[in-house]
């Protein structure tokens, strides 16, 4: 049965049961049509902010020298106040400190570093998708998608394989629950939980360095001078969340998505439509990062609308990777689609670091299932995510017939 849509009445952007309890794409295309820039009213809890819904609006957005990162970047920080990684975690870091620092997490990430590591997702990938084929049921999430993020991240920054499980468990809650009813608490712990871990592992490398991301990281100057192991830690929290709930969700949706259009399934098995084109596809259809947070750091203006110095901005990037007016038909799922300039990865000077790798492992996937898997058949509700910023499921129980 199809939700009701959103439309004109009272909606809290910052509750995550929002997010399922509604039809959200019905809702934004309203937004889009009558209120692109609106001020979303303060909750009980928490402040009032902007909300940006036009892709015309957003992407220039990316670039404005009046927009501040450093306050926090997600709705579920910003709102409670300043982050306390601003400056240090390159996600919140504004210029002139952020290009030095991400000049150096970028040396671990170009396309020829990762070269030999595409090489394993692709072999971990298929050796998964094979264990799978043929069982009667079994989870997408758990058996596939969640194994390939956290593990590929892992090895870059070579965390040992018995603290991987923990590490996943504390990523699914930092900013996302499989519960309606779960607190900013549980939130707030898994958060401090990473942290507090990278903090006692970037320590050691420091120490006793190897050749691993963390190593690399420990013993290069930034500006003169060696990160602290504070900042160490949470850039590799930023990292290992990076590296990990993209893909994560991306993947789930990817699969749901062939399921629910089985006419696209044979385009990709059948050559007609290209893995790189279907992996564009996916990222801009899932849309798994539904927003970006900024702080106006002097007045301004959006299409005519006044922001004032401080107020809170939201790009929903969710919204704009369905604006009507760049992508034609925008809720069918069309693998061959081109153009396709999603936003999927944010855009300008935060440009995701990990969006080669992200790529990498989506391409492996579509890759694996043509290869290994004839049909696919959903088994069972999928279990969605309550988060007001990662849009997607944390269960998907299928069956895969071998090709």
């Amino acid at each position: 049965m199809s939700q009701p849509a959103l439309g004109e009445r009272s909606l809290d952007l910052t509750d995550p049961v929002t997010f399922v309890d509604n039809d959200v794409h019905g809702f934004w295309q309203e937004v889009r049509a009558q209120r692109p820039v609106h001020w979303h009213e303060p909750t009980d809890r928490h402040p009032g902010f902007w909300v940006v819904a036009r892709y015309s609006d957003i992407q220039p957005l990316f670039h404005a020298e009046a927009l501040s990162s450093a306050r926090g970047n997600v709705l579920d920080v910003v709102l409670r106040g300043d982050d306390s990684a601003g400056g240090s975690m390159l996600a919140v870091t504004d210029p002139p400190r952020h290009r030095p620092l991400r000049n150096l997490m970028w040396s671990a990430f170009t396309p020829r570093v990762l070269g030999e590591v595409v090489e394993q997702i692709r072999q971990r990938t298929d050796r998964l998708v094979s264990a799978v084929v043929e069982l009667d049921e079994f989870d997408f999430a758990a058996e596939i998608a969640d194994q390939v993020p956290i593990n590929t991240i892992c090895d870059l920054l070579s965390v040992p394989v018995e603290d991987r499980a923990e590490l996943l468990q504390w990523n699914k809650m930092a900013l996302s629950s499989d519960r309606a009813d779960s607190s900013e608490l549980d939130a707030i712990s898994a958060r401090n939980e990473i942290v507090l871990y990278f903090m006692e592992l970037a320590q050691e490398r420091r120490d006793d360095p190897g050749e691993d991301v963390i190593s690399m990281l420990a013993t290069t100057e930034v500006e003169g001078r060696l990160l602290t192991v504070e900042e160490l830690a949470v850039n590799c929290y930023s990292l290992i969340l990076g590296g990990d709930e993209t893909s994560r969700v991306s993947a789930i949706c990817a699969v749901l998505a062939l399921i629910e259009n089985p006419e696209q399934w044979r385009a990709l098995r059948t050559g007609e439509v290209s893995v790189e084109s279907a992996v564009e596809e996916v990222l801009r259809w899932s849309s798994p990062a539904m927003h970006l947070a900024r702080t106006a750091t002097r007045d301004f203006d959006i299409d005519g609308t006044k922001v004032r110095s401080g107020d809170i901005v939201t790009l929903w990037t969710i919204s704009a990777n369905n604006d009507e007016t760049v992508f034609a038909d925008p809720r069918r799922f069309t693998l061959s689609r081109s153009p396709n300039k999603h936003l999927s990865f944010g855009h300008g000077p935060h440009y995701c670091l990990g969006a080669f790798l992200g790529r990498a492992e989506l391409n492996a996937l579509l890759s694996a299932l043509v290869a290994r898997v004839g049909r696919m058949e959903q088994r069972g509700v999928p279990r969605p995510i309550f988060s007001n910023f990662l849009n997607g499921y944390e269960s998907l129980p299928v069956h895969f017939e071998s090709r």
